[in-house]
């Protein structure tokens, strides 16, 4: 039997490492080797040595080094976490030394996957949309990874995103998206809603087993592994 992919979860005290750990543990062939947060006095450098692959979900202002430091480290990120530049950390993935490889997902929930994919091909027949996007008050970035690369796949599918995309932040919410096209005399609404945090964990564990698989050093889009 082949050994178990080691897995360290960056930012695991907060409510989406602590579900990640849940779900690494319960899935096969992968185990929790480490976990890194402030909270539990344990550095990510203290951390990645353990590590075959590191699942990063801490904070937008660390996100960003995190990635850079286990790739550099020889270990391969799964980054969850948003409101980075992803441009820079792409360029400096690609510059590092050694082969470990980055994948970035703006959404790991399925539904979320195929919400982009269908907005996207709609917008090939109906260009003229807008972005609503709700999330939970605690959420640090606005708007949403999400919403940023589903404006991405609308125009390169010659669709037109009105501005601004439409945020909201209150209590109550998980993580929720609504795609609103207009045309003459109809409109097309494509929604998706996570209502648990347990949506985004089937996505998480595929990235953790094919992340370094990948032909590429660095990808967005958890519809490139499904």
């Amino acid at each position: 039997m082949a050994d178990p992919i080691r897995v360290v979860v960056s930012g695991a005290a907060g409510r989406m490492g602590a579900t990640v750990c849940e779900a690494v543990e319960a899935a096969d062939g992968m185990e929790v080797a480490a976990k890194a947060d402030p909270s539990l006095g344990t550095t990510l450098e203290q951390a990645l040595p353990a590590g075959d692959v590191m699942v990063e979900f801490s904070t937008p202002e660390t996100v960003a080094e995190n990635a850079i430091a286990a790739v550099e480290a020889g270990v391969h990120a799964v980054v969850g976490a948003t409101g980075f530049d992803l441009d820079e950390l792409r360029s400096r993935v690609e510059g590092a030394g050694g082969g470990a490889k980055c994948f970035v997902a703006p959404n790991f929930a399925i539904g979320a996957v195929l919400m982009m994919q269908f907005a996207k091909q709609a917008a090939r027949h109906m260009p003229e949309c807008e972005i609503v996007e709700l999330h939970h008050d605690r959420k640090l970035d606005a708007p949403s990874g999400t919403a940023k690369r589903t404006a991405e796949l609308i125009a390169e599918a010659g669709g037109n995103v009105h501005e601004p995309i439409h945020s909201v932040r209150l209590p109550g919410l998980v993580a929720h998206q609504e795609v609103i096209f207009g045309g003459e005399g109809q409109t097309l609404s494509i929604r998706h809603d996570s209502i648990d945090r347990h949506s985004f964990m089937p996505g998480v564990v595929l990235a953790v087993r094919e992340v370094g698989t990948m032909p590429e050093r660095f990808v967005v889009g958890l519809e490139n592994l499904l």
